[in-house]
């Protein structure tokens, strides 16, 4: 056994289980997972994001009225007022190539920057909670929302995870397969690491909701 520091998202101590240590359940009981808190392992995340057909545009429409997409579509303006955006939320605020400010919308558009690197070692749960009430509100106002980093596959990725993982009480393995119908997306080690670790603490927290 080899010891290492946590990396961000770890988790300790929760007792939900994995994988590996229930029985195989067929199609109808994996979607609902809720009642079943399974926590998948990063290998398997991993072969399910795998597994997945290789295709998105620079924008595709992932959940009713939210958008996941890359930085090209983030320039465009014009296509995005076509789209009836109304918020955008940039998980690669700052960096290169990412031109999005409140002052590149104007104010008919609003503009929410995440500055985070596409790192295995980059603390993306810090921002999983303030990103799903920014992509909510925009929702519950009859808004539409444009999420994107630089690819659109990473950073902006998981925070939409985080999302439905949050404010639709989905279980990381069927937020990842609701993505996945309409695009391709594969989040890096720590960023699953992380979203494995915001399953676990919904999960338990659910499991300890008043009955």
């Amino acid at each position: 056994m080899t010891d290492r520091n946590p990396l961000p998202g770890d988790v300790i101590g929760v007792k939900c289980v994995t994988h590996d240590s229930v029985p195989a359940k067929d199609s109808k009981e994996e979607e609902d997972e809720d009642h079943t808190c399974v926590i998948p392992s990063l290998q398997e995340l991993e072969d399910v994001l795998h597994s997945a057909p290789r295709s998105c545009h620079h924008g595709d429409e992932v959940w009713p009225n939210l958008f996941l997409g890359d930085m090209f579509m983030s320039h465009d303006k014009f296509g995005l007022w076509q789209l009836g955006i109304t918020h955008v939320l940039n998980a690669s605020h700052g960096k290169l190539c990412c031109k999005g400010s409140d002052d590149f919308y104007g104010t008919t558009v609003k503009y929410y920057g995440v500055p985070a690197n596409d790192l295995p070692t980059f603390d993306l749960s810090a921002y999983f909670y303030p990103a799903s009430e920014f992509i909510h509100q925009a929702l519950t106002s009859g808004g539409k929302i444009f999420v994107h980093c630089a690819m659109g596959l990473s950073r902006s990725a998981a925070l939409v995870l985080a999302y439905l993982m949050i404010h639709h009480r989905l279980s990381l393995l069927s937020s990842v397969h609701s993505v996945q119908q309409k695009r391709w997306i594969f989040p890096n080690r720590g960023f699953l690491r992380q979203l494995i670790g915001l399953d676990q603490i919904l999960q338990e927290e659910r499991l300890n909701e008043p009955k």
